[in-house]
């Protein structure tokens, strides 16, 4: 009788592990993935805007500097227009004191507070992550951000939220602290594509992909080429063995 009891938990632990962990991910594919896969330029742009926008309001990014934005394919003029939108500290002056000057190209972008314990002050404790390493530091990467990001939803009822935190399907233990980002049309994207919660949530989670590996094109063509070169140089070794030893046969 104990051995079947303890055979009945030993299988219950893995069940309620699974549940404290949330819901399996959204299983995606995603334009980047794959030996020959590239980044979408468009996607990029509309996730750069939605960060902007949305996330950059709780959520830095210390990896990302305007310049770094022509690799989703902004010119240098619409760069030197974004940074200008923004002002950093800069200095010391003649008078040995700091001041505020507007952004420029070569600047990082600002954060959003000035230290961790402002962020923690204004987000009920919870401490806002970076996001310029998000997606490879998650298991699931794009799909648990995506996943994430569209997830937030009513909660059932036996379960009870407490205050400040909200219910999301597919986040581990299903309570977190940051509130549903994402609401129908609270981007208008320049491009006129509707702004629905799950086109948001695609395009952004693409960007957070590039703000994570960005040379991961670059990366990709090196490596082709190198294959390329050692089929061409193993055939010219195999042509070169067969004539050598031609005679000897």
């Amino acid at each position: 009788m104990r051995k079947a009891l303890l055979a009945t938990a030993l299988l219950l632990v893995p069940l309620a592990a699974s549940a404290a962990e949330g819901e399996a991910l959204v299983d995606r594919s995603w334009p980047h993935e794959g030996f020959f896969g590239s980044y979408d330029k468009a996607a990029l742009q509309r996730g750069f805007q939605v960060f902007e926008q949305v996330c950059a309001s709780c959520h830095s990014a210390k990896y990302l500097a305007f310049r770094h934005l022509a690799g989703i394919g902004l010119d240098e003029a619409q760069i030197a227009a974004i940074a200008a939108r923004y002002t950093v500290v800069d200095g010391p002056d003649d008078k040995g004191e700091m001041f505020e000057r507007p952004a420029r190209p070569s600047d990082y972008f600002p954060r959003p507070f000035p230290n961790e314990q402002a962020a923690r002050a204004a987000n009920n404790g919870a401490l806002p992550p970076d996001l310029s390493l998000i997606v490879k530091a998650r298991e699931g990467h794009e799909d648990y951000i995506y996943s994430l990001l569209v997830g937030f939803e009513e909660p059932p009822a036996d379960v009870e939220v407490p205050s400040g935190q909200y219910y999301n399907r597919y986040f581990p233990g299903h309570l977190i602290s940051m509130p549903p980002p994402l609401s129908e049309g609270m981007v208008e994207y320049a491009d006129g594509t509707p702004a629905t919660v799950p086109q948001m949530a695609e395009d952004v989670t693409q960007f957070l992909a590039w703000l994570s590996e960005p040379h991961l094109e670059t990366r990709k063509a090196v490596g082709l080429k190198f294959m390329l070169f050692v089929l061409a140089l193993t055939g010219i070794f195999y042509a070169y063995k067969r004539r050598l030893w031609a005679k000897l046969h």
